[in-house]
């Protein structure tokens, strides 16, 4: 597929079939779903993208909103524009300039975007798929850099899940297309956790190879999620090993990049997979 070829963010290209990488996770926020948020400690912050960067990690996302379901779709669950930016920008700025990995802002609003893209910010993840801010597409043109759109909804209705899912996603590679985002800059994710039952969480993770007919690189951020709690009845901590089956499975499907919390645990995990499916020896 000519458009997953490679994909440059920040100082690195990204060479799509030559392995799969790894996203880690870092969650600046007092209250997120899966138990690691750090809130405004900045010095954590970089302790652990440190970390992340010498166990091999390919890209640092850094958020500063649950986005779980429950608070994505509750007003009451906003966070002011400008508690989110006490917690990102310093993250970020800070994260940048400590660790050569390229940094991710996790964010669906362009004034954060925009402030952590001039802090250090390289790739936009945006879990609405730039449809919850009119001013993040031409954002994200304008400055060049690319964008991880993910599919989400706030209920979970579907016709035909797969079929419905990857309409969708076309829909928010073009309209990114539209707003001048170049294909080689645009990563789709199937929204694992959003807008999905339980059973449909598990519907998608079997059907994830079809995914690649939408020709844009796959991001599967499946780590520690609520599915994987339900189905082994343990709490986020404790999710490392249903983590670590989700990503293996993940990979044997073709997906391209894998975003994780468990940097070094999931490192092996992903290393043993590509050297199975993708010859990686």
């Amino acid at each position: 597929m000519k458009n997953k070829s490679t994909t440059v963010i920040g100082n690195k290209s990204f060479k799509w079939t030559e392995k799969t990488f790894v996203m880690g996770v870092i969650n600046v926020t007092p209250d997120s779903f899966s138990g690691d948020g750090i809130n405004l400690d900045v010095d954590l912050a970089v302790k652990k993208a440190v970390e992340f960067e010498q166990h091999g990690c390919d890209i640092i996302d850094v958020g500063g909103e649950s986005t779980r379901p429950s608070i994505t779709y509750s007003n009451t669950g906003f966070t002011p524009l400008e508690v989110e930016k006490s917690r990102v920008i310093p993250a970020i700025e800070a994260i940048s300039k400590a660790v050569s990995v390229p940094v991710s802002v996790d964010t669906y609003k362009a004034s954060i975007a925009e402030d952590a893209i001039r802090s250090g910010a390289s790739l936009v993840n945006d879990v609405w798929g730039l449809t919850k801010d009119v001013r993040m597409a031409s954002l994200v043109a304008e400055a060049g850099i690319p964008v991880v759109l993910m599919h989400n909804q706030d209920h979970t209705f579907y016709v035909d899940l797969l079929k419905d899912i990857i309409n969708r996603l076309k829909e928010l590679k073009d309209n990114a297309m539209n707003s001048g985002i170049p294909e080689e800059k645009i990563i789709l994710d199937p929204g694992i956790g959003f807008g999905k039952t339980t059973r449909q969480n598990l519907e998608l993770f079997r059907c994830l190879e079809y995914l690649n007919d939408l020709n844009s690189p796959i991001l599967i951020g499946s780590s520690r999620k609520s599915t994987i709690g339900k189905i082994l009845d343990l709490p986020p901590d404790q999710r490392l090993e249903g983590t670590a089956a989700t990503v293996a499975i993940s990979i044997l499907k073709g997906v391209d990049i894998v975003r994780v919390h468990d940097v070094k645990e999931m490192m092996q995990v992903v290393k043993m997979a590509d050297a199975i499916v993708r010859r990686r020896n």
